[in-house]
Order: structure tokens, then sequence, then C-alpha cells
């Protein structure tokens, strides 16, 4: 069958049949957009723009352990060297007083996380089995509480038993005992170490709960929220981030003192030149009991948005 030649008329008719449709397409395509909403489209560009950059902060996440190894104090100052003078001010008054830096991983978890391997660790270094007592009755008076408040023990009990194992498991000459190293790889196991975390987020959030007459005004200075709705959504989930008021909560619970250095651009000259401002978070049992100076044992680095652990020299 020979090919027929295409006459003008039936090209002319076929484009205008196209044009047609593209017009009608791009009509029904604006009536949706118009239909969307200005607002909306914006909305769907924020959510866009948040999953990608949450998506990058989650692979640059995954480059570092849950507790990486200890670095020297001064591959901190490294990471600043054609940054602000005022933290390279402030890294060299750090060094005064600290030698050494464990970077926890920045996926929400940093401040739980960073209390975790530290207060482990001092209880391993110090072998105060006194200590271990102690922390070991308060933590059974947050559970009582927490089932005084209404949980349910099955949503709980779990990540309990699991800290008061890691807890006995760092007093040494037991059958139980573990090494320092050991002590690392089990922080860097998400079994071990994400049910720890959530320990801390249970027990944080019953003592909010407990005292939500002291922490309210705190809270609605930081979010339009209530008690509850707080702890709901910014306290118990995995991810979600810290600040004062959960270090409060959780200091006073355990009855454990926290310093938190912070590292940030704010001038702090003194008149005798540049300062760190730290905040000593002292349990409300431990302030009341005796006027002596408590030293924290447990020291962490807060920079904007993350928490490290910092040893004394």
């Amino acid at each position: 069958m020979e090919n027929q030649e295409m006459q003008p008329s039936t090209i002319a008719a076929d484009l205008l049949s196209a044009a047609d449709f593209l017009a009608s397409t791009a009509s029904s395509t604006t009536t949706t957009m118009a239909t969307v909403g200005a607002d909306d489209w914006e909305n769907f560009r924020d959510n866009e723009i948040m999953r990608q950059q949450s998506a990058i902060q989650a692979e640059e996440a995954d480059k570092i352990p849950f507790v990486a190894d200890k670095e020297p104090l001064d591959a901190l100052a490294a990471e600043y060297q054609s940054g602000s003078p005022i933290l390279l001010e402030k890294i060299k008054v750090l060094g005064e007083q600290y030698s050494a830096i464990r970077r926890t991983r920045g996926d929400g978890n940093c401040f739980f996380r960073s209390f975790m391997f530290s207060y482990l660790e001092h209880i391993m270094e110090t072998q105060d089995k006194d200590e271990v007592d102690r922390v070991t009755v308060n933590v059974e008076e947050c559970r009582k509480m927490l089932q005084k408040l209404g949980y349910a023990d099955f949503t709980f009990e779990d990540f309990f038993a699991l800290f008061l194992e890691q807890l006995e498991s760092v007093i040494q000459g037991r059958d139980t005992s573990i090494s320092h190293d050991e002590l690392i790889l089990r922080s860097r196991d998400p079994s071990v170490s994400d049910y720890v975390v959530m320990f801390f987020r249970f027990v944080t959030s019953g003592e909010i709960r407990k005292r939500a007459e002291f922490f309210e005004p705190f809270i609605l200075g930081l979010t339009n929220s209530t008690v509850d709705q707080f702890c709901k959504s910014s306290v118990e989930p995995m991810g979600e981030e810290s600040d004062h008021v959960h270090i409060t909560a959780l200091s006073d619970a355990l009855g454990v003192p926290i310093r938190v250095m912070y590292l940030d651009r704010s001038s702090c000259d003194t008149g005798g030149g540049i300062s760190v401002n730290h905040h000593d978070f002292i349990p409300e049992k431990v302030s009341k009991a005796g006027a002596q100076i408590i030293q924290p044992s447990i020291t962490l680095l807060y920079r904007p948005g993350h928490y490290d652990i910092l040893y004394s020299k």
C-alpha cells in the first residue's frame, strides 16, 4: 500500500486540534492550581525542603556513631579554624580546664546519649557502689511515679530493666561486669543505647508531669502547649531535641548534677578576657541537703542544637 501525501488542510486541522487540547489542559491546570491556593503551594515547597534537609541530616548523622571515640580538644579548634574568632578564643579557654571531647550523633537524642555514656563511664571509673545504690532507689521511685501517673508497666518496664542492667555491669568483680571497650560497644548498639535513651525519656516525662506546676511556665516559654502535650510531643518520642527543661527534669529525678558548657558566639568578656558561659543543673534534693559547693561529675558541651561530652584535665 502506497503512502499517501498529507494535505495542508489536514495538517492545519490536526495542529488546531492539538492547540485546543493544550489550551484546555493548561486551563485545567490553572484551575487546579487556583483551587490549591498559593499558601498550599508554599507549604508544599516548604515540606519538600524540610524533607530534603532531614534526609541530608540523617545521612550525615549516620557517618558518626552514637558515641564516638575520645578526641583531644584540639580537634574542636580545628573545626572552627576559619570560623568565628570568638569561638576560637572560647575553645582556648575551654582548653584550660578540659583536655578531650567525645562526640555523639546529632540525631535529636544527643543529650540523653551523652548523659548515658558519661554517667556510666563515671561509675566505671570511680566504682562508686553507694552511687549505684542511691540511683537504683531513685529509679524505683520513678517507676512508681509513672504507674501513679497512669502509665502501663509494659510501656516502660523493659527500658528500666535494661538501664539497671547497664548500671550494675560497670561495677567490676561480678559475672556480668564489662570492660570500658564493651561499654563503648554497647553505647553504639541500638538495641542497648536506644533503650537506655527511652528510659531517660520516660524518667524525664514522669518528673515533668509530677511537677507540672513548676515546669509549666518554662514550657510555655518554649512552645504554646500544655505540659501533657509537651511530654507527648517533645519528650517521650525518640529524636526530639532537649533543652533546659529536659536537663532539669532528668537531673532532679535521678539526683545527678550536670554541668553544661555553652560554646556559642555570644560575647562573654568579663573584663579579664573571653569566658565561656556554663550552667550547673543541681538536683533540688542535693541543693537543699547542704551549703557545700557541688561539683558535677558530668560535663557536657552545648553547641546550638547539639551536645557532646567534655573531659576535665
